[in-house]
């Protein structure tokens, strides 16, 4: 019989939607390979094939509009030769725009000057957004690119929240959600939108999303 989930696969259905259930629980390879009896290195390609179908999903799921908070992080080591933030050496910068009380949209970015966080926003968030950002100077000018509804808090003066609804709390939570969750991971990037697509699903179930995916479209 033909796989109805993964191009020419010797897999049967229901060996498939094991796997795809093991996947939606966030279940290792590994853990996946002993509950399946299939060959861990067999497991990594099917989830790699499945990250790469959520990796391309994200990309296409923004711009944002109404209520949002943009932020950037730095994943890696605490500590690199006794220098910790945004001294330590060999840390990846993550930029996460959010909307409140909705979904996130997280990038890889090769710095933190203005010109590349204000490239991302631009194109990631609908220009009449109301839009909250800490004071980093990376964020100064928005205004005048358009986003007039610019608020900002400033976390060097112990400022978390301006009692009018002024912060960044809720990407903030998402850094520690993602955080948490990559610990696990060698790299980020293909995980970092598999944690994004976690994040914006968490509360609908993602093995029937994954399974309408693959009957509509094979991996």
């Amino acid at each position: 019989m033909v796989c109805k989930y993964q191009k020419s696969s010797s897999l049967s259905d229901a060996k498939m939607r094991q796997i795809i259930k093991c996947f939606a629980l966030d279940l290792t390879a590994s853990q996946t390979a002993k509950l399946t009896g299939i060959s861990r290195q067999s497991i990594n390609r099917i989830y790699t094939k499945i990250r790469l179908r959520i990796f391309v999903y994200c990309l296409q799921n923004t711009p944002f509009n109404g209520e949002l908070e943009a932020d950037e992080s730095y994943f890696g080591a605490k500590r690199v030769r006794g220098k910790r933030g945004r001294g330590a050496g060999g840390k990846t910068i993550v930029f996460g725009l959010l909307k409140r009380d909705g979904c996130v949209y997280t990038e890889i970015i090769p710095d933190v000057k203005a010109k590349t966080l204000q490239a991302i926003i631009r194109g990631h968030a609908d220009i009449n957004s109301v839009l909250h950002t800490d004071g980093w100077p990376g964020y100064d000018g928005l205004v005048d690119v358009g986003f007039e509804k610019h608020f900002r808090v400033n976390h060097g003066n112990d400022e978390f929240s301006d009692g009018k609804g002024n912060h960044v709390n809720g990407i903030e939570s998402f850094w520690g959600f993602a955080k948490h969750r990559l610990a696990k991971f060698k790299g980020i990037q293909i995980h970092l939108k598999e944690t994004e697509f976690r994040f914006n699903h968490r509360e609908q179930n993602i093995y029937k999303i994954l399974l309408k995916w693959f009957r509509t479209e094979k991996i």
